[in-house]
């Protein structure tokens, strides 16, 4: 299994989103291999299909139900559309379900 973290310089969440991914794979009895993965310009996000910081994918997936490729891939915060409203994290349940589906 292996986790991406991507992030770009002062976003606010990033340090939160690792702990978030640290804190459910814990709770899984997982261990992860996590990349955190720097985007510092446009180029590195088109390559990358940045959707903004912080973004978690696992094993290439984002944990964000439905996601689709992003035509805007510049450095950025990213905003989450979750059902308690907008949000800097994804949810919790996107992160459990996602490394539980790549889980051995």
């Amino acid at each position: 299994m292996r986790v991406e973290l991507l992030w770009s310089a002062g976003c606010p969440h990033a340090r939160e989103a690792r702990a978030l991914v640290d804190e459910v794979a814990r709770a899984l009895r997982l261990s992860p291999r996590v990349a955190e993965i720097a985007v510092e310009d446009e180029a590195a996000g088109r390559r990358l299909c940045f959707p903004g910081s912080p973004t978690i994918r696992v094993d290439g997936v984002d944990v964000e139900p439905g996601w689709e490729p992003c035509s805007d891939c510049t450095p950025r915060c990213r905003v989450y559309s979750t059902p308690a409203g907008l949000s800097g994290l994804p949810e919790r349940g996107w992160v459990e379900r996602a490394l539980r589906s790549a889980a051995p």
